[in-house]
């Protein structure tokens, strides 16, 4: 005969409160997690005193990130997908204080709350993926908007590796932009991709001519790949 219970509580490893809300039998109760969401699963007894339940609303990344409820996996076959692997990727580039001070580019980053659901990003991932045939593709966020600090549906796209590494920033010692340095007469050292494009008087100046090579680059290599692009990423980049 199947009872009722609501006076047996439990915490998680995250902090979540647990009730039983049915008990059948030592290994098979009905547990409800005690948050927002409300998310029911069963269990076994013995986990639930333990406290080993996993909740799909559970900030299990960088303290902000969930899996959610839906039919997106983290894992199939033992590896990660795609979508969890740049989705967890991009959390803690804008969450692990180890992680998002290594480049410049990540800095003061964050993203949009429905991002925070992996179920809502890997949504918007399938919709957006597409294969050119070489390398791994990568979530970029600058392209659309220069200098933004925003992972959301409206900010960014998917590139290939390729593509993506251009528009990289590394922080140098004289704090300046990328490809650009100090020589020792106080003037600006410019270069693009290796090749040194002069010794330039004026940081404006030097970074138009750094600026000039970038956006040839960026036109033969989408010349290169054609129609493999979506006409919104091509279009962007040429934008750009």
């Amino acid at each position: 005969m199947q009872k009722q219970v609501n006076k047996d509580l439990q915490y998680t490893k995250y902090g979540t409160l647990i009730i039983i809300v049915k008990y059948n039998k030592s290994s098979n109760i009905e547990i409800e997690f005690q948050d927002e969401y409300k998310f029911i699963t069963n269990t076994t007894y013995a986990n639930f005193k333990r406290g080993y339940i996993k909740n799909p609303y559970d900030k299990s990344v960088c303290g902000v990130g969930y899996i959610g409820v839906g039919k997106y996996k983290s894992k199939v076959g033992g590896d990660l997908t795609p979508a969890y692997f740049t989705w967890k990727n991009m959390v803690h580039r804008c969450y692990d204080e180890d992680h998002r001070y290594l480049n410049i580019t990540y800095e003061e980053c964050y993203m949009c709350n429905e991002w925070l659901n992996f179920q809502t990003f890997a949504k918007w991932y399938e919709d957006n993926f597409y294969d050119v045939g070489e390398g791994r593709m990568h979530i970029d966020k600058d392209i659309l908007i220069k200098g933004n600090k925003l992972y959301s549906p409206e900010t960014c796209i998917i590139v290939p590796q390729r593509i993506n590494m251009i528009f990289m920033s590394k922080a140098n010692k004289w704090n300046l932009p990328s490809g650009i340095s100090m020589s020792k007469t106080g003037k600006y050292i410019t270069s693009y991709n290796g090749i040194h494009l002069g010794t330039i008087d004026t940081l404006n100046d030097a970074i138009i001519t750094h600026d000039t090579e970038k956006r040839k680059c960026i036109k033969e290599i989408v010349e290169e790949y054609g129609n493999k692009l979506p006409s919104t990423v091509s279009g962007a980049l040429l934008s750009w």
